[in-house]
């Protein structure tokens, strides 16, 4: 019995919103009212554009911003 070895596989998913000094490269827009309790309780969130992950970083002024969420919120009618 011989043992191989396997070639080195890419394992990063394609289309991540991360770099890799673990800033997001954009952000999303998501229900004001669940970004608390996921930041505290680790539990995930919805953006507009239907992406779903855990809150871990807040946006700062001047961030970008996914271009499917924001097209989506600028088609929502105030009060939604």
């Amino acid at each position: 019995m011989s043992t191989q070895t396997l070639p080195k596989q890419d394992t990063r998913p394609e289309g991540t919103d991360s770099t890799d000094d673990d800033s997001p490269k954009m952000f999303h827009y998501v229900r004001k009212n669940k970004i608390a309790e996921s930041a505290v309780m680790g539990t995930h969130v919805v953006a507009l554009c239907g992406e779903v992950f855990p809150v871990t970083k807040s946006a700062k002024p001047g961030s970008p911003v996914c271009p499917a969420c924001k097209k989506i919120y600028d088609g929502l009618k105030k009060g939604d």
